[in-house]
């Protein structure tokens, strides 16, 4: 069964080791921010820096493994439709909001919308950190800079994760106008029980 997370809103549930994370782009060009803990020891959660570090890549795709702050496999990227995405930006938030689009009006972004989803489990605002930023398109040029160009995500794409633990998961549907091709859309997602 599909749930649906509204546009520029989020969620978080339970996910059990062996479990699947189907999460679907249903109307393309929507980027979804992923964060997890360790369902029996908050102290350990997502890890940017360890993923790109012994994936020794930026880029994820089938295959790709998400490592969490103690060098633990929290998920594995098991399919995967785009293969494209992004391990490197933090997710928006109201202060992103500020920095890039000053004449609008600044709205939580996928850190708001983690913090409050995740304190549901208890977990405090400060543990959340950088996102897997799935379906996000980012370019780095020869001189390191960085661009944000719109997801090459197709209705229907899709990219699915197995749990390696039992996790608490946080899954956004992206409020940044940038990331998203400046329309806002939602997010589909289904757990799937081993095979």
């Amino acid at each position: 069964m599909e749930t649906t997370i509204k546009p520029r809103s989020g969620t978080a549930f339970i996910l059990r080791k062996g479990q699947r994370l189907k999460v679907i782009d249903p109307e393309g060009e929507q980027v979804s921010d992923i964060y997890c803990f360790n369902l029996d020891n908050k102290e350990e959660f997502l890890s940017s820096g360890r993923s790109l570090d012994y994936n020794e890549s930026v880029a994820f795709g089938k295959g790709s493994k998400l490592y969490s702050n103690q060098s633990n496999i929290m998920l594995e990227i098991v399919e995967d439709t785009v293969e494209r995405h992004d391990f490197l930006l933090t997710p928006c938030s109201k202060d992103t909001f500020r920095h890039f689009y000053p004449d609008e009006e600044p709205v939580p972004g996928c850190y708001g919308n983690l913090v409050h989803a995740f304190s549901e489990f208890n977990i405090p605002e400060h543990y959340v950190g950088t996102t897997f930023n799935i379906f996000m398109n980012v370019e780095i040029d020869k001189n390191g800079g960085i661009s944000v160009l719109p997801p090459t995500s197709k209705a229907g794409d899709y990219t699915t994760f197995e749990a390696k633990m039992d996790l608490i998961v946080g899954l956004t549907a992206c409020s940044a106008g940038e990331s998203n091709n400046f329309k806002y859309k939602p997010i589909h997602y289904s757990v799937l029980d081993p095979l």
